[in-house]
Protein backbone atom coordinates (compact mmCIF):
# COMPACT_ATOMS: atom_id res chain seq x y z
CA UNK A 1 0.00 0.00 0.00
CA UNK A 2 1.61 3.52 -1.30
CA UNK A 3 2.19 5.74 0.93
CA UNK A 4 -0.34 8.71 1.59
CA UNK A 5 0.34 11.58 0.12
CA UNK A 6 0.33 15.39 2.63
CA UNK A 7 -1.85 17.84 1.05
CA UNK A 8 -0.22 20.56 0.85
CA UNK A 9 -2.13 24.45 0.37
CA UNK A 10 -0.83 27.50 1.63
CA UNK A 11 -2.51 29.18 4.97
CA UNK A 12 -3.34 32.93 5.32
CA UNK A 13 0.33 34.52 4.38
CA UNK A 14 -0.70 37.36 7.26
CA UNK A 15 -0.79 35.02 10.15
CA UNK A 16 3.30 34.30 9.25
CA UNK A 17 4.11 36.74 11.02
CA UNK A 18 2.26 36.36 14.12
CA UNK A 19 2.77 34.24 17.13
CA UNK A 20 0.09 32.54 19.76
CA UNK A 21 -0.11 34.90 22.88
CA UNK A 22 3.27 34.49 24.76
CA UNK A 23 1.38 35.92 27.98
CA UNK A 24 -0.53 32.49 27.69
CA UNK A 25 2.72 30.45 26.69
CA UNK A 26 4.45 31.64 29.53
CA UNK A 27 1.83 31.26 31.84
CA UNK A 28 1.31 27.19 30.84
CA UNK A 29 4.95 26.87 31.11
CA UNK A 30 5.54 27.66 34.65
CA UNK A 31 2.41 26.36 35.72
CA UNK A 32 4.12 22.70 35.81
CA UNK A 33 6.30 24.37 38.57
CA UNK A 34 4.85 22.17 42.14
CA UNK A 35 3.67 24.91 44.43
CA UNK A 36 4.41 27.87 42.52
CA UNK A 37 2.42 31.30 43.71
CA UNK A 38 1.11 32.72 39.82
CA UNK A 39 0.31 36.39 39.75
CA UNK A 40 0.39 35.97 36.23
CA UNK A 41 -3.52 35.83 34.75
CA UNK A 42 -5.45 39.31 33.73
CA UNK A 43 -8.47 38.57 35.47
CA UNK A 44 -10.00 38.96 38.72
CA UNK A 45 -9.89 36.13 41.06
CA UNK A 46 -13.40 36.92 42.91
CA UNK A 47 -16.20 34.84 41.58
CA UNK A 48 -19.05 35.84 39.84
CA UNK A 49 -21.69 37.45 42.04
CA UNK A 50 -23.62 34.77 43.48
CA UNK A 51 -27.47 37.08 42.01
CA UNK A 52 -25.36 37.08 38.77
CA UNK A 53 -24.97 33.17 38.73
CA UNK A 54 -28.94 32.81 39.85
CA UNK A 55 -29.83 34.46 36.36
CA UNK A 56 -27.67 32.26 34.49
CA UNK A 57 -29.15 29.09 36.04
CA UNK A 58 -33.07 30.14 35.94
CA UNK A 59 -31.66 31.51 32.46
CA UNK A 60 -30.98 27.63 31.70
CA UNK A 61 -33.80 26.39 33.70
CA UNK A 62 -36.56 28.25 31.56
CA UNK A 63 -34.57 27.04 28.67
CA UNK A 64 -33.48 30.94 26.86
CA UNK A 65 -30.91 28.74 24.65
CA UNK A 66 -32.06 30.06 21.28
CA UNK A 67 -30.80 32.53 18.97
CA UNK A 68 -30.77 35.79 20.11
CA UNK A 69 -30.90 39.36 18.19
CA UNK A 70 -27.36 39.21 16.57
CA UNK A 71 -26.08 42.37 18.51
CA UNK A 72 -28.10 41.04 21.96
CA UNK A 73 -31.25 40.61 23.52
CA UNK A 74 -32.82 44.57 23.29
CA UNK A 75 -33.20 44.51 27.08
CA UNK A 76 -29.43 43.71 27.68
CA UNK A 77 -28.32 46.52 25.23
CA UNK A 78 -31.05 48.91 27.34
CA UNK A 79 -29.29 47.71 30.29
CA UNK A 80 -25.58 48.50 28.50
CA UNK A 81 -26.79 51.89 27.35
CA UNK A 82 -28.27 52.87 30.72
CA UNK A 83 -25.41 51.56 32.97
CA UNK A 84 -22.64 53.58 30.24
CA UNK A 85 -24.89 56.62 30.64
CA UNK A 86 -25.62 56.31 34.86
CA UNK A 87 -21.36 55.80 35.34
CA UNK A 88 -19.79 58.00 32.63
CA UNK A 89 -22.40 60.01 31.45
CA UNK A 90 -21.97 58.83 27.56
CA UNK A 91 -25.03 58.42 25.70
CA UNK A 92 -26.20 55.97 23.27
CA UNK A 93 -29.08 54.60 21.81
CA UNK A 94 -29.33 50.92 22.49
CA UNK A 95 -31.41 49.97 19.17
CA UNK A 96 -28.82 51.86 16.82
CA UNK A 97 -25.31 52.35 18.94
CA UNK A 98 -25.00 49.09 20.98
CA UNK A 99 -23.65 45.71 20.11
CA UNK A 100 -23.25 43.37 22.76
CA UNK A 101 -20.03 41.15 21.82
CA UNK A 102 -17.80 38.06 22.95
CA UNK A 103 -15.96 40.16 25.75
CA UNK A 104 -14.12 43.38 24.91
CA UNK A 105 -11.93 41.05 22.32
CA UNK A 106 -14.93 40.28 20.45
CA UNK A 107 -15.26 44.22 20.11
CA UNK A 108 -11.66 45.14 18.92
CA UNK A 109 -12.10 41.85 16.31
CA UNK A 110 -15.31 43.57 15.22
CA UNK A 111 -14.62 47.04 15.24
CA UNK A 112 -11.12 47.27 13.49
CA UNK A 113 -12.42 44.33 11.04
CA UNK A 114 -15.09 46.34 10.07
CA UNK A 115 -12.75 49.75 9.69
CA UNK A 116 -9.38 48.46 8.10
CA UNK A 117 -7.93 48.10 4.47
CA UNK A 118 -5.11 46.87 3.93
CA UNK A 119 -2.49 49.38 3.54
CA UNK A 120 -4.59 51.62 6.44
CA UNK A 121 -2.39 52.17 9.59
CA UNK A 122 -3.65 51.83 13.11
CA UNK A 123 -1.31 53.73 16.08
CA UNK A 124 -0.99 51.96 19.41
CA UNK A 125 0.61 53.58 22.22
CA UNK A 126 2.91 50.71 23.81
CA UNK A 127 3.15 49.11 25.98
CA UNK A 128 -0.20 47.72 26.37
CA UNK A 129 -2.58 44.35 25.95
CA UNK A 130 -1.10 43.38 22.77
CA UNK A 131 -4.27 41.71 20.75
CA UNK A 132 -4.99 45.16 18.85
CA UNK A 133 -1.28 43.99 17.15
CA UNK A 134 -2.42 40.82 15.49
CA UNK A 135 -5.93 41.87 14.52
CA UNK A 136 -4.79 44.93 12.90
CA UNK A 137 -2.19 42.76 10.96
CA UNK A 138 -4.93 39.92 10.05
CA UNK A 139 -6.79 42.44 8.47
CA UNK A 140 -4.11 43.79 5.75
CA UNK A 141 -3.29 46.96 8.08
CA UNK A 142 0.23 48.21 9.82
CA UNK A 143 0.20 49.10 13.53
CA UNK A 144 2.43 52.06 14.00
CA UNK A 145 4.10 52.23 17.74
CA UNK A 146 4.23 55.15 19.90
CA UNK A 147 6.55 54.25 22.99
CA UNK A 148 4.89 55.84 26.04
CA UNK A 149 8.10 55.22 28.41
CA UNK A 150 9.15 58.23 28.20
CA UNK A 151 6.35 60.34 29.22
CA UNK A 152 5.47 58.52 31.97
CA UNK A 153 3.44 55.10 29.93
CA UNK A 154 1.06 57.64 28.98
CA UNK A 155 0.03 58.73 25.59
CA UNK A 156 1.10 62.63 25.31
CA UNK A 157 -0.94 64.46 22.81
CA UNK A 158 1.94 66.33 21.55
CA UNK A 159 3.50 63.15 20.51
CA UNK A 160 0.01 62.08 19.09
CA UNK A 161 -0.47 65.10 17.37
CA UNK A 162 3.12 64.18 15.53
CA UNK A 163 2.59 60.63 14.77
CA UNK A 164 -0.65 61.05 12.84
CA UNK A 165 1.01 63.69 10.77
CA UNK A 166 3.75 61.68 9.69
CA UNK A 167 1.13 58.58 9.13
CA UNK A 168 -1.84 60.38 7.06
CA UNK A 169 -2.99 56.74 6.45
CA UNK A 170 -4.09 56.27 10.25
CA UNK A 171 -7.56 54.93 9.79
CA UNK A 172 -7.53 54.05 14.00
CA UNK A 173 -6.15 55.18 17.23
CA UNK A 174 -6.15 52.69 19.91
CA UNK A 175 -6.66 53.76 23.47
CA UNK A 176 -6.56 51.53 26.52
CA UNK A 177 -6.71 53.09 30.10
CA UNK A 178 -6.76 52.20 32.58
CA UNK A 179 -3.75 50.43 30.49
CA UNK A 180 -2.95 46.73 30.93
CA UNK A 181 -0.34 46.25 31.76
CA UNK A 182 0.80 49.63 33.29
CA UNK A 183 -1.97 50.88 35.31
CA UNK A 184 -2.21 54.31 34.55
CA UNK A 185 -4.95 55.77 33.28
CA UNK A 186 -5.65 59.73 31.76
CA UNK A 187 -7.02 62.67 33.63
CA UNK A 188 -9.82 64.90 32.39
CA UNK A 189 -7.49 67.25 31.66
CA UNK A 190 -5.25 64.85 29.67
CA UNK A 191 -8.08 62.82 27.65
CA UNK A 192 -9.13 66.53 26.57
CA UNK A 193 -6.18 67.07 24.94
CA UNK A 194 -6.04 63.90 23.36
CA UNK A 195 -9.79 64.40 22.15
CA UNK A 196 -8.37 67.86 20.82
CA UNK A 197 -5.59 66.18 18.79
CA UNK A 198 -7.86 63.25 17.55
CA UNK A 199 -10.71 65.64 16.20
CA UNK A 200 -8.47 67.59 13.68
CA UNK A 201 -7.85 64.66 11.96
CA UNK A 202 -10.26 61.56 9.84
CA UNK A 203 -9.86 58.66 12.42
CA UNK A 204 -11.56 56.77 14.72
CA UNK A 205 -10.25 56.31 18.35
CA UNK A 206 -10.66 52.89 19.63
CA UNK A 207 -10.92 53.35 23.40
CA UNK A 208 -10.58 50.21 25.81
CA UNK A 209 -12.18 51.29 29.04
CA UNK A 210 -12.57 47.90 30.17
CA UNK A 211 -10.96 48.60 33.58
CA UNK A 212 -13.15 51.77 34.29
CA UNK A 213 -14.54 50.17 36.94
CA UNK A 214 -11.24 49.76 38.68
CA UNK A 215 -9.84 52.87 39.47
CA UNK A 216 -8.82 54.03 42.81
CA UNK A 217 -8.38 57.86 43.46
CA UNK A 218 -9.97 59.10 40.61
CA UNK A 219 -12.83 59.29 38.46
CA UNK A 220 -12.71 57.73 35.35
CA UNK A 221 -13.50 59.95 32.01
CA UNK A 222 -14.76 57.68 29.26
CA UNK A 223 -13.46 59.43 25.82
CA UNK A 224 -16.85 59.05 24.16
CA UNK A 225 -17.92 61.84 26.55
CA UNK A 226 -15.51 63.84 24.90
CA UNK A 227 -15.72 62.96 21.66
CA UNK A 228 -18.35 60.50 20.81
CA UNK A 229 -18.46 61.39 16.80
CA UNK A 230 -15.04 59.32 16.66
CA UNK A 231 -14.75 57.18 19.42
CA UNK A 232 -15.41 53.27 19.00
CA UNK A 233 -16.22 52.79 23.27
CA UNK A 234 -15.44 48.84 24.27
CA UNK A 235 -16.34 47.83 27.87
CA UNK A 236 -18.19 44.79 29.41
CA UNK A 237 -18.45 43.03 32.91
CA UNK A 238 -15.48 40.73 32.50
CA UNK A 239 -13.61 42.67 35.20
CA UNK A 240 -16.21 45.04 36.91
CA UNK A 241 -18.11 41.77 37.89
CA UNK A 242 -15.55 38.78 37.67
CA UNK A 243 -17.07 37.43 34.56
CA UNK A 244 -14.26 36.80 32.56
CA UNK A 245 -15.67 33.13 31.11
CA UNK A 246 -19.09 34.37 30.48
CA UNK A 247 -17.61 36.66 27.34
CA UNK A 248 -19.80 39.57 27.07
CA UNK A 249 -18.53 42.76 26.11
CA UNK A 250 -20.10 45.95 25.34
CA UNK A 251 -19.18 48.14 22.21
CA UNK A 252 -20.86 51.50 21.73
CA UNK A 253 -20.30 53.36 18.64
CA UNK A 254 -21.71 56.25 16.12
CA UNK A 255 -24.51 55.22 14.40
CA UNK A 256 -22.86 55.41 10.83
CA UNK A 257 -21.00 52.40 11.59
CA UNK A 258 -22.40 50.28 13.44
CA UNK A 259 -24.09 48.40 10.71
CA UNK A 260 -20.66 47.14 9.34
CA UNK A 261 -19.60 46.32 12.63
CA UNK A 262 -22.88 44.70 13.32
CA UNK A 263 -21.95 42.63 10.54
CA UNK A 264 -18.39 41.61 11.37
CA UNK A 265 -20.06 40.57 14.58
CA UNK A 266 -22.82 38.41 12.85
CA UNK A 267 -20.86 36.77 10.50
CA UNK A 268 -18.27 35.97 12.77
CA UNK A 269 -20.50 34.48 16.51
CA UNK A 270 -23.86 34.72 15.71
CA UNK A 271 -24.68 35.71 18.83
CA UNK A 272 -23.05 36.48 22.52
CA UNK A 273 -24.64 32.68 24.53
CA UNK A 274 -27.89 33.45 25.47
CA UNK A 275 -27.43 32.79 29.08
CA UNK A 276 -24.21 34.70 29.15
CA UNK A 277 -26.97 37.39 28.25
CA UNK A 278 -29.42 36.90 31.14
CA UNK A 279 -26.07 37.09 33.22
CA UNK A 280 -25.02 39.89 32.03
CA UNK A 281 -28.50 41.83 32.33
CA UNK A 282 -28.25 41.18 35.97
CA UNK A 283 -25.14 42.34 36.45
CA UNK A 284 -25.69 45.64 34.60
CA UNK A 285 -28.57 46.23 36.26
CA UNK A 286 -28.93 44.64 39.99
CA UNK A 287 -25.29 44.31 39.67
CA UNK A 288 -24.58 47.94 38.63
CA UNK A 289 -22.25 48.47 41.67
CA UNK A 290 -21.02 44.87 42.51
CA UNK A 291 -17.33 46.52 41.33
CA UNK A 292 -16.99 48.34 44.19
CA UNK A 293 -16.19 45.84 46.62
CA UNK A 294 -13.82 44.28 44.91
CA UNK A 295 -12.16 47.46 43.67
CA UNK A 296 -11.83 48.17 47.07
CA UNK A 297 -9.94 45.18 47.94
CA UNK A 298 -7.28 45.36 44.88
CA UNK A 299 -6.69 48.62 46.62
CA UNK A 300 -5.64 47.21 50.12
CA UNK A 301 -4.04 44.22 47.70
CA UNK A 302 -1.50 46.96 46.05
CA UNK A 303 -0.70 49.11 49.01
CA UNK A 304 0.15 45.91 50.37
CA UNK A 305 2.64 44.53 47.58
CA UNK A 306 3.94 47.86 46.58
CA UNK A 307 5.34 48.58 50.42
CA UNK A 308 6.65 45.16 50.28
CA UNK A 309 8.36 45.86 46.40
CA UNK A 310 9.67 49.25 47.61
CA UNK A 311 11.47 47.09 50.75
CA UNK A 312 12.87 45.29 47.90
CA UNK A 313 14.05 48.03 45.93
CA UNK A 314 12.14 47.33 42.50
CA UNK A 315 10.79 50.45 40.94
CA UNK A 316 7.70 50.25 39.45
CA UNK A 317 4.95 52.39 37.43
CA UNK A 318 2.46 54.05 39.63
CA UNK A 319 -0.70 52.07 39.12
CA UNK A 320 -4.26 53.98 38.45
CA UNK A 321 -6.00 51.35 38.40
CA UNK A 322 -6.61 47.59 36.98
CA UNK A 323 -4.74 45.29 39.08
CA UNK A 324 -1.38 45.29 37.58
CA UNK A 325 2.01 46.40 38.12
CA UNK A 326 4.42 46.99 35.89
CA UNK A 327 8.06 46.75 37.36
CA UNK A 328 11.12 47.66 36.60
CA UNK A 329 13.77 44.60 36.95
CA UNK A 330 16.66 45.45 38.89
CA UNK A 331 19.96 46.47 36.24
CA UNK A 332 21.78 44.62 38.65
CA UNK A 333 19.68 41.46 37.02
CA UNK A 334 21.69 41.09 32.96
CA UNK A 335 18.88 38.69 31.75
CA UNK A 336 16.57 39.50 30.14
CA UNK A 337 12.62 39.61 31.19
CA UNK A 338 11.75 36.20 29.73
CA UNK A 339 15.24 35.07 31.85
CA UNK A 340 14.54 36.94 34.42
CA UNK A 341 10.72 35.60 35.19
CA UNK A 342 11.71 32.01 34.28
CA UNK A 343 14.57 32.37 36.98
CA UNK A 344 11.83 33.73 39.07
CA UNK A 345 9.51 30.96 38.63
CA UNK A 346 12.18 27.93 39.06
CA UNK A 347 13.79 29.33 42.47
CA UNK A 348 11.38 31.28 44.01
CA UNK A 349 8.08 29.56 42.86
CA UNK A 350 6.68 32.78 42.19
CA UNK A 351 5.28 33.70 38.85
CA UNK A 352 4.88 37.10 36.96
CA UNK A 353 4.61 37.73 33.61
CA UNK A 354 7.57 38.71 31.17
CA UNK A 355 7.64 42.22 30.40
CA UNK A 356 8.95 41.29 26.20
CA UNK A 357 5.10 39.61 26.38
CA UNK A 358 4.16 43.20 25.42
CA UNK A 359 5.62 45.98 22.76
CA UNK A 360 8.49 47.90 24.07
CA UNK A 361 7.80 46.24 27.82
CA UNK A 362 11.33 44.62 28.23
CA UNK A 363 13.17 45.21 31.21
CA UNK A 364 10.38 44.82 33.16
CA UNK A 365 7.47 42.29 34.31
CA UNK A 366 4.00 42.43 34.96
CA UNK A 367 2.15 41.40 38.33
CA UNK A 368 -0.93 40.48 38.57
CA UNK A 369 -2.38 41.61 42.59
CA UNK A 370 -5.83 39.54 41.36
CA UNK A 371 -4.82 36.98 43.81
CA UNK A 372 -5.27 35.71 47.25
CA UNK A 373 -4.07 38.35 50.41
CA UNK A 374 -2.38 34.98 51.46
CA UNK A 375 -0.98 34.25 48.25
CA UNK A 376 0.63 37.53 47.84
CA UNK A 377 2.21 37.49 51.50
CA UNK A 378 3.66 34.20 50.44
CA UNK A 379 4.62 35.43 47.08
CA UNK A 380 6.15 38.81 48.28
CA UNK A 381 8.39 36.67 51.27
CA UNK A 382 9.31 34.39 48.45
CA UNK A 383 10.42 37.41 46.27
CA UNK A 384 12.45 39.14 48.94
CA UNK A 385 14.49 36.25 49.91
CA UNK A 386 15.00 35.65 45.71
CA UNK A 387 16.44 39.13 45.68
CA UNK A 388 18.49 38.63 48.49
CA UNK A 389 20.59 36.54 46.69
CA UNK A 390 20.75 37.37 42.89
Amino acid sequence: MGRKEVLTINTNHRLDGIQPSSILSFNEQISTIADIVKLTVGEPDFNTPEHVKEAGIKSIQQNESHYTNSSGRLDLREAMSHYLETKYDVHYDPSTQIVATAGATGGIYAGLTALLNPGDEVIIPVPTFPLYIPITIMNGAKPIFIDTSKTGFKLNAEVLDKTLKEHPKTKVVVLNFPNNPTGTTFDENELEDIAAVLKKYPVYAMSDEVYSELIYDQKHVSLARLLPEQTILLNGVSKSHAMTGWRVGILAAPKAIIPKIAMVHQFTITNVTAIAQAAALEALTAGIDDAVLMRDEYKRRLDFVVSKLSEMGIDFVSPKGTFYLFCKIPQRMTQDSFAFCLKLAEEAKVAVIPGACFPSGEGYFRLSYAASFENLKLAMTRMAKFMEVN
